[in-house]
């Protein structure tokens, strides 16, 4: 797939920005400094004299940054395909594509900024919710004839121009007529319009004393909307100044010549966000006389088959674990990586190492990726939460056919106590399809339906001894969850499922020698539902209650102890197993590669984001109860509407009780339209008896509604409605920005390059590497023999 960079305007600029740059790039930041006669750095990070915003230091700043971004961009992966930048970006995208020097596009902007700041009395406005022909037609109505078109930045967004008095008594009549928003710019000057033809002119006659190269990189003309030919440059840029940004068809050019990543390079999310509202609406290619390319025959589309060394470990490997002479890993960290956590856990589920995927909800953890791992050697979990029983069928009857019957995997089953028939129903499907493995969450107690399961499984082999046929791993946080499921499934439990000839007196029998589970995963701070845990506090608990539990009860095969939540990097995974952990599970990180069930508009902001870039806020299926969940936060309003929810849901009695203010904020923000609609919409969807409640209880009626946000978020983000990106539900967890961080000016670093079991490798790989290396420090090399397990290794210590 091919990437344009985007670089952005006017607006953008924030005090600190570039402070991470400046250092790195010295030598342009000292060139900056001299061209503009101040100190550049000293502007950009702390900003003393309240400057940043004045067009003649905004416009400088802000091409110094967005070019030293996009320098330390390209230093760690290829140039993109296109470029483009909105208004002064557009001198970055200039100078990215080599049409001229750093240094000559800061002099360019330079003068550029002085002639524009120079421009007084005019006025700019943002207008949101009207479609052009609309904001033409409110024009010629109130005959507001001073008034320009300046930036057409997607079908709803415009910006109007013009003199500054007749700019802000608009504001009525288009708000009046149906703008959402009616934002008056601080701007002294009324850019990109008829007004600004005398400071265009000044700049074209600056501009005649430079020459330019032919771009190397297509560059998309804000005058023109189509790339720029050489020898155009300085009549494009001279001619800019006084014309419309045509922000809306530029990148509806691009999006018809080939499939696109875009990436916002510089300061802020502006771009990003316009480029969401274009993607769900561009301007069709006929519209503007373009003949979008053929696509490929259909055996032309193949799937994408990373290049290999022995028909095993991707290529990139190599960047990360040293190679051996067959071309993959060394055979010392292979045998250690094979080697970590229980063996047991390797015999039990027949996988190469003591590793699991846990199950993502909404059918994220998609069966695609269930079969790729599985084939790969490695356990995964498909997840049942959000998808119909259908669909879990379905699921299952292709994972079956794809992998066949030695193929390792699970499914997930939730705890339902409201709703005991949806257990029953998964139970029974899992016993009919022969699923042999169940991942078990979210349970306070032990249900009818998972007692079942277990016992059903049980018997004794030729040799007298007993068998778990359905192993089950049980993630929980508590340690008095964990109790229940080391404990032998309860006995009045298996005594009633004995009386309904559901099981048989052998395995009622059998169920008072063995635990509830085979194995706890200990979850700590982890994405989506979370107790945010401590792992190195909650993993000890664990193993010591287990350890109790076998001596009590003499099981012949204890119960080992994973843990899951924070694990994104190989010291990570070190950490766990040095800490005792019989296996490991990851989920954030295989939400972001190429067949996680999830929308490509999500993995794109996946792949960017950092540690810090996740928050809590209340769930939608556990609303009332105020349980949190941990989702992306960057870019994201989720987190904080979710977060209102819950706090006017606890403060008031009912939808009446709420504000005008903030119910008129509900309205148009949050629901985009009337709650009574909301309402009026969940009555056609919910069962009746419901609806009676809520009609009988104004808070549950709330409830109701308030919920109604969290599920069109979760449905937005899984079908990358970017209309609504702001409002995406998205769990995630820290341990995907250590991740990305890690696999930062790599391959990896895309999402597109990313498969489930390939994270696999590199995770316990790079995990055998940093035990092997951090032994060797500690102990002569004749002293530890690096083949061996990681529990004897520690022994040497």
């Amino acid at each position: 797939m091919k990437k344009a960079f985007l670089f952005p305007g006017q607006g953008s600029q924030r005090r600190g920005m570039g402070k991470e740059l400046f250092p790195q790039y010295k030598t342009y930041t000292d060139n900056a400094s001299d061209i503009l006669g101040y100190d550049i750095t000293g502007l950009c990070e702390e900003d003393p004299d309240r400057l940043l915003n004045q067009t003649q230091y905004t416009q400088p700043a802000l091409y110094v940054v967005n070019a030293l971004t996009y320098l330390d961009r390209i230093s760690r992966e290829e140039p993109p395909d296109f470029v483009l930048g909105h208004s002064l970006g557009e001198y970055v995208a200039l100078f990215a594509a080599g049409v001229f020097s750093f240094e000559t596009g800061l002099q360019l902007v330079k003068k550029r900024a002085e002639i524009m700041g120079a421009v007084k009395h005019g006025g700019m406005a943002a207008l949101l919710g009207l479609k052009m022909e609309a904001v033409k037609k409110i024009l010629q109505q109130f005959n507001y004839t001073g008034i320009d078109i300046a930036n057409y930045n997607s079908a709803e967004q415009i910006v109007i121009s013009g003199i500054r008095e007749e700019i802000l008594g608009a504001q009525k009549n288009f708000e009046a007529s149906g703008a959402r928003l009616y934002y008056p710019l601080n701007v002294s000057g009324a850019f990109h319009s008829r007004y600004l033809q005398g400071a265009s002119q000044e700049f074209g006659n600056y501009v005649k004393g430079f020459s330019f190269a032919a771009p190397k990189i297509p560059v998309i003309a804000n005058v023109t909307a189509r790339p720029y030919e050489d020898g155009a440059t300085a009549d494009l840029l001279t001619r800019q100044i006084a014309t419309q940004v045509r922000w809306y068809e530029s990148v509806s050019y691009l999006l018809c010549q080939d499939e696109l990543s875009f990436y916002e390079i510089g300061p802020g999310d502006v771009l990003t966000k316009m480029i969401n509202f274009i993607m769900a609406d561009p301007i069709p290619a006929a519209e503007m006389g373009i003949t979008p390319p053929a696509p490929p025959p259909p055996a032309a589309v193949k799937e994408s088959v990373p290049e290999t060394r022995n028909n095993v470990y991707p290529l990139w490997l190599d960047r990360f674990i040293p190679v051996g002479n067959d071309g993959g890993p060394q055979s010392d960290i292979q045998a250690l990586a094979a080697g970590m956590g229980a063996a047991g856990f390797r015999e039990t589920y027949g996988v190469r190492y003591a590793y699991a995927a846990g199950a993502m909800s909404y059918g994220i953890s998609s069966p695609r990726q269930i079969v790729r791992m599985g084939k790969a050697g490695l356990l995964s979990f498909l997840g049942t939460e959000g998808v119909s029983l259908a669909e879990v069928e379905e699921a299952i009857q292709y994972i079956k056919q794809q992998g066949g019957p030695q193929l390792p995997y699970g499914v997930n089953i939730g705890s339902h106590p409201e709703r005991p028939e949806t257990e029953e129903e998964l139970v029974t499907l899992f016993i009919r399809h022969g699923v042999k493995n169940v991942e078990a969450a979210a349970y306070l107690g032990l249900s009818k339906a998972i007692v079942y399961y277990r016992v059903k499984g049980l018997y004794k082999d030729n040799k007298g001894n007993i068998v778990a046929g359905n192993h089950i791993m049980a993630k929980l946080s508590r340690p008095e969850i964990a109790e229940i499921f080391l404990e032998p499934p309860p006995r009045a439990i298996v005594d009633k499922l004995l009386a309904e000839g559901r099981i048989s007196a052998e395995q009622a029998a059998l169920s008072r020698l063995v635990p509830m589970a085979d194995d706890i995963c200990a979850v700590a701070d982890s994405a989506g539902h979370t107790d945010r845990r401590m792992p190195y506090a909650l993993l000890p608990v664990i193993r010591r209650m287990r350890d109790e539990t076998v001596s009590k009860l003499a099981y012949a095969t204890p119960v080992r102890v994973g843990v899951a939540g924070g694990i994104g990097t190989a010291d990570a995974v070190a950490a766990s197993f040095v800490l005792g952990a019989d296996f490991i599970m990851t989920g954030s990180v295989n939400q972001c590669t190429v067949d996680a069930g999830t929308s490509i508009a999500v993995k794109d902001m996946l792949q960017e984001i950092n540690m810090q870039d996740t928050d809590y806020a209340p769930a939608g299926d556990m609303f009332e109860t105020g349980t949190r969940i941990q989702v992306l936060k960057k870019g994201m309003f989720f987190p904080a509407r979710a977060n209102k929810l819950y706090e006017l849901y606890r403060r008031y009695e009912s939808l009446d009780q709420i504000p005008v203010k903030d119910r008129t904020q509900l309205e148009e923000r949050y629901f985009k339209k009337s709650l009574d609609s909301v309402f009026e919409e969940i009555t056609r969807q919910k069962d009746p008896a419901e609806i009676s409640k809520a009609l009988q209880n104004p808070r549950h009626k709330m409830a109701l509604v308030f919920r109604h946000y969290f599920t069109v978020s979760q449905q937005a983000a899984l079908k990358g409605d970017v209309a609504i990106r702001e409002d995406f539900q998205v769990f995630c967890s820290p341990a995907l920005g250590a991740f990305n961080q890690w696999v930062k000016g790599t391959p990896l670093q895309s999402w597109r390059n990313r498969h489930a079991e390939e994270v696999a490798w590199l995770l316990m790989l790079g995990g055998a590497l940093y035990l092997r290396d951090f032994y060797l420090q500690f102990a002569p090399s004749s002293a530890v023999n690096i083949s061996r397990p990681a529990k004897q290794l520690s022994s040497v210590l």
